[in-house]
């Protein structure tokens, strides 16, 4: 399972203020998912974590999901 990184593709970096786009490297139960999955490299999984768990700090993103 060979993907491109799709921030090195773009030139850009993961940035906390576009939770949209970070959600996509959240699993449903809020947890970040690997670079296995998504295809990120490790610089730019090193990066989107930092701005996940930034993103969480200002309430942009939740911590966890409620199960009901």
């Amino acid at each position: 399972m060979n993907k491109s990184c799709p921030f090195c593709q773009s030139g850009e970096n993961p940035d906390y203020k576009k939770s949209e786009k970070l959600k996509k490297y959240i699993s449903d139960q809020g947890k970040i998912l690997k670079h296995l999955r998504t295809g990120v490299c490790a610089k730019h999984q090193r990066r989107l974590a930092r701005a996940i768990k930034q993103a969480r700090f200002l309430a942009l993103l939740p911590f966890t999901t409620r199960i009901s």
